[in-house]
């Protein structure tokens, strides 16, 4: 069993390595848990002590396959605690991080897999992020960021690479969300932002920045 802090750095480390396929540094990590760059190099050399990541000096960390099978579990936990605080307890989808950063952290397998069940074993959460299943794996899907899509191509919003509160606030006040209808009317040449047809019944501009959060699926 791994302590707390343990696991959210194998959950950072897993995260990051996911999006950029290269070694994790020391400031990437400092930056994304806000803690000082001594407290990550010591981390990281306890960590590839407990053989879950190779620790480099100059370069930073890779998860190993041991550290990747945790991290997915820790993410597999997060991501199931916000579909039923969604789903269950009805709360919005831009209330649900903080708590399931907590829930996410329980150790009883029983109970995880009881909540899946309860669920219906469902593929992706509120923020359309994918659930790895108890051994792992996660569904597939395909998917491009907004900002790469084609004027007059069909979308759909996937998922949101960017959990602040403020974001997830603003996109429930311009009514965007995992499994929004979208199609881009026109892209502004001069700073990249759109002008977006949301389920057939508005258009909004939305920012470059707002588009490089949002995944899309065809």
């Amino acid at each position: 069993m791994h302590t707390l802090t343990e696991e959210n750095y194998l959950k950072a480390i897993y995260r990051i390595y996911e999006s950029t396929g290269d070694s994790v540094s020391t400031t990437a990590i400092a930056e994304k848990l806000q803690i000082n760059a001594a407290s990550v190099t010591d981390m990281f050399k306890k960590l590839g002590q407990q053989k879950l990541v190779v620790y480099e000096k100059s370069r930073g960390v890779k998860p190993t396959d041991k550290g990747k099978k945790v991290a997915l579990q820790i993410l597999r936990k997060h991501r199931l605690w916000e579909t039923f605080m969604v789903e269950k307890l009805k709360f919005s989808w831009d209330e649900v991080h903080e708590v399931a950063e907590q829930l996410e952290h329980v150790h009883s397998d029983i109970l995880i897999e009881r909540l899946d069940q309860l669920l219906g074993y469902p593929k992706f959460d509120p923020h359309g992020d994918p659930i790895p299943d108890k051994n792992g794996k996660l569904p597939a899907q395909v998917s491009i960021l907004l900002s790469q899509g084609k004027i007059g191509h069909p979308y759909r919003i996937s998922g949101v690479s960017e959990n602040t509160d403020a974001f997830l606030k603003y996109l429930n006040k311009i009514g965007l969300a995992p499994g929004s209808h979208v199609s881009i009317v026109e892209i502004e040449e001069f700073d990249g932002s759109m002008k977006l047809s949301i389920d057939n019944k508005k258009e909004i501009i939305l920012s470059r920045q707002a588009a490089e959060n949002l995944s899309v699926v065809s």
